[in-house]
């Protein structure tokens, strides 16, 4: 269902140390996940899908910057697509379907809240709607004909680092735990091209429709 785990494989087949931080891993990995029948839709729900996935390695004390930077990540990667019109919605712990501590859970949810904070952006609150291992961001978008769609996400998350025992070695010479943030700019990429489509009505920008021209001749001379 997700390519979490095999980047903290690779986080861990070699010695860390503080220097090889942050650490950056992505791909565009195929995800798989039943979904339910009654929920397909098109391009946006389907059960088999491509993933710009990408796996983030820090510090705690990188984790305020690097989270602030995505958000500038995710901001440019839409607008240039000619989204402008953004949702930013916070998500936090529900008790009856996480991991981990309370302390840990409260760090990770006010480094995204402080991140959200310093740029000034207004957002939403979702009470209990966080994954079962981390409070996260998710950035809707709204479309030409004004319906939103939840496409970009950032999380934060301080259990796979402790369940699969990452660690790098700090300038102290002892070993840290690193925090890992998942992060996604398209989200599914079948998705994103359908909200794309719905977005242009099919009449994309020039630089990304398939056919930018066509040359249509009046006569055979010309």
């Amino acid at each position: 269902p997700m390519n979490c785990p095999m980047h903290c494989l690779i986080f861990k087949a070699d010695t860390r140390s503080y220097r090889d931080l942050p650490l950056r891993l992505f791909e565009l990995g195929t995800v798989y996940r039943y979904e339910r029948a009654g929920t397909l839709h098109g391009l946006m729900r389907i059960r088999g899908f491509t993933q710009d996935d990408s796996h983030l390695y820090v510090a705690q004390e990188q984790l305020a910057d690097e989270i602030a930077e995505l958000l500038d990540f995710v901001m440019s990667v839409l607008r240039a697509f000619g989204f402008e019109d953004f949702t930013f919605n916070l998500s936090t712990r529900d008790p009856e379907k996480s991991v981990g501590t309370d302390e840990i859970w409260e760090l990770a949810t006010e480094a995204l809240r402080h991140a959200l904070d310093a740029h000034g952006l207004d957002y939403a609150v979702k009470e209990g709607d966080a994954a079962f291992y981390g409070p996260k961001i998710d950035i809707d978008v709204r479309d030409a004909i004004g319906r939103s769609w939840q496409l970009s996400t950032i999380q934060a998350d301080f259990q796979l680092p402790e369940r699969f025992d990452l660690e790098y070695v700090g300038a102290d010479n002892s070993r840290h735990r690193p925090i890992m943030l998942h992060r996604a700019l398209f989200g599914s990429i079948e998705r994103f091209f359908g909200v794309l489509l719905e977005h242009y009505a099919g009449a994309f920008p020039t630089w990304l429709a398939p056919e930018p021209v066509r040359v249509l001749p009046v006569a055979e001379a010309h």
